[in-house]
């Protein structure tokens, strides 16, 4: 088990991703379930779901869902660099599409009126921490993944071809595999402009 400043190190944004993972769907659906079950949110609302696509059905997502939304959007000379990075993304095992349950973020309003604002603030959060936190332990078995953000786009036709409640609301898509190659130079701004310290 790796300590968790090693992991956060090992958690990389990757875009060069195959399909060479050994480990079975089912060990990586167990993985990403687990992350996201044991992920905090606020009055433990569970507001987090996910959509696990594997093969032909990631692949499709990517080349012919999204490929034809941003199609409509994107101009012709364009075009081709867009399809690239999509079939990049399709290259992986997988893709976990993220979304955040809006009717249990209404129901706590309903509940506790005097946090009403606060719940879409801390559902976003919630997302968050249930998307990182499958981050890292995905980079802990040695798999790769990238965040992407393709919503509004694409969430009409895919709710209707998975037949997905309405209430459900797409926060991020995550295509995830082996790591055909590693991740630039990480760069960090400087401390003394990110942090405050006071007292001892």
């Amino acid at each position: 088990m790796s300590n968790f400043t090693d992991l956060q190190e090992k958690r990389r944004t990757i875009y060069a991703l195959g399909k060479n993972v050994n480990l079975s769907n089912q060990e990586l659906v167990t993985i990403i379930e687990e992350a996201i079950k044991n992920s905090p949110s606020a009055f433990n609302s569970q507001s987090s779901r996910a959509l696990i696509l594997f093969g032909q059905e990631s692949e499709d997502f990517w080349n012919v869902l999204t490929a034809n939304e941003l199609e409509k959007v994107t101009p012709a000379e364009a075009f081709e660099n867009t399809k690239a990075k999509l079939a990049s993304f399709a290259a992986g095992v997988g893709t976990i599409l993220f979304f955040e349950d809006q009717d249990v973020v209404k129901v706590l309003q309903e509940n506790y009126a005097l946090y009403a604002d606060n719940f879409p603030t801390w559902s976003e959060q919630a997302h968050g921490i249930a998307l990182y936190s499958t981050w890292m332990a995905l980079a802990e078995v040695g798999v790769g993944a990238s965040v992407q953000h393709y919503n509004p786009l694409v969430d009409q036709e895919l709710a209707v071809k998975y037949d997905l409640p309405t209430n459900w609301k797409l926060r991020a898509q995550v295509p995830f595999g082996s790591i055909e190659a590693p991740a630039g130079e990480k760069t960090f701004m400087n401390d003394e402009d990110r942090f405050k310290v006071f007292g001892n």
